[in-house]
């Protein structure tokens, strides 16, 4: 598992999600050489989407991709393992390629509940499972070993997601074993790609996918100076789009682009402060 990959945003229309347009999107990364999709993970929104619209959205992108060169992989993610376990067999079924599933949040679970948790998730399925690491978001870390152990004694727990910023992290997962390593913040793509990393999962690409996609394969294809380049170009751009949370930002960045008719957030998630717009749409003139 390698290459560009995009956090999808989840865009609504009268508090419902807007799947002609979600549709849209989608195939706008395909056409973009992404190469693989992220339904319903943190930029999705997940966390206010019911289960129903949860399934509905990893089913229009199976959909979009199907008969593509990209692929899917699809949010599941719970603080209940039962939860993950039901949306992840759904994924399976419909014809998701792989799964994302975030730490279990508020449970603040050991790192021995983390190990059972995701055995639990990743045996009541065969397609590959792709652990989630953001404590930021969880208030529960996947220590390097816990992350190791699941790799070595789980076959089909094949890669991380590392979003916790923490280079040394990505050194200690490679240099111990051969789990694949995907960048979680767009800042750092590079750095992690040049520490041996294998690909992105970006917030990103889903306003420029084509300079995400350069980036991760020039690096795939051993031209680092290429892809540092892309990372630096992209510097500015990148940190706005976390000026609030995500994916407050993205959401405007790409109301303010076209891409979306309509710029709604679900609660407890707001519109960005003017401040905020204002600095998006500054940065965003240089891009667009």
């Amino acid at each position: 598992m390698q290459g560009a990959m995009t956090a999808l945003i989840t865009p609504f229309k009268n508090n419902r999600v807007d799947e002609q347009t979600y549709a849209k999107l989608i195939q706008r990364q395909i056409e973009n050489k992404i190469d693989w999709v992220v339904p319903v993970g943190t930029t999705g929104e997940s966390a206010t989407l019911s289960h129903d619209e949860h399934k509905k959205c990893i089913e229009i992108a199976v959909d979009v991709c199907k008969n593509t060169s990209t692929r899917v992989i699809a949010g599941a993610g719970s603080n209940s393992t039962h939860e993950a376990i039901d949306l992840a067999k759904f994924a399976e079924k419909i014809g998701a390629d792989a799964i994302l599933s975030v730490a279990p949040y508020y449970n603040k679970p050991t790192q021995r509940g983390l190990f059972e948790h995701y055995k639990a998730l990743a045996e009541s399925i065969e397609i590959p499972v792709i652990l989630y690491n953001v404590p930021g978001r969880t208030c529960s870390n996947i220590e390097v070993q816990t992350a190791i152990k699941l790799y070595n004694e789980i076959k089909n727990i094949i890669a991380i997601k590392e979003a916790t910023g923490k280079i040394e992290n990505v050194v200690a997962l490679c240099s111990a074993s051969d789990i694949c390593v995907i960048s979680g913040d767009d800042a750092i793509n590079y750095p992690v790609m040049a520490t041996g990393g294998r690909g992105c999962i970006s917030v990103t690409s889903n306003i420029l996918p084509d300079k995400i996609a350069d980036l991760i394969h020039y690096a795939l294809k051993g031209d680092f100076d290429a892809s540092r380049a892309v990372n630096e170009e992209l510097y500015e751009l990148n940190k706005v789009l976390f000026t609030e949370s995500n994916p407050i930002p993205i959401k405007y960045a790409m109301f303010e682009a076209g891409l979306i008719p309509s710029l709604e957030y679900r609660l407890p998630l707001v519109e960005p402060s003017k401040e905020s717009k204002e600095k998006i749409k500054t940065v965003l003139k240089k891009y667009l």
